[in-house]
């Protein structure tokens, strides 16, 4: 019988709640303090998880949830990203 694998979970950062990784968003901060949205969740540098939800990210946006997280001033481009791939997901799941 297939042993069923363990599905990893990860924290939101905004509202706390645990989610399997493949449901939530990571932005990564690298040692060198570049900050981007790591949509693999592979790549390596400090990461901290956000919920695929718009009214989620624009909380972190206004609480600078994330900047204290990675310890970095995260641009607003980093926000907007996150928006568009939240976007872009509910449009192909709605098609």
């Amino acid at each position: 019988m297939p042993t069923k694998r363990k599905v990893p979970l990860r924290r939101c950062v905004v509202t706390g709640e645990s989610f399997p990784k493949k449901e939530l968003l990571r932005i990564v901060r690298t040692k060198e303090g570049e900050v981007f949205v790591d949509p693999t969740g592979k790549k390596s540098g400090r990461g901290a998880y956000v919920s695929k939800s718009e009214e989620v990210v624009e909380k972190a946006r206004k609480s600078k949830v994330l900047e204290r997280h990675l310890d970095v001033k995260i641009p607003d481009e980093i926000y907007d990203e996150l928006i568009r791939l939240i976007r872009r997901e509910q449009l192909l799941k709605n098609e």
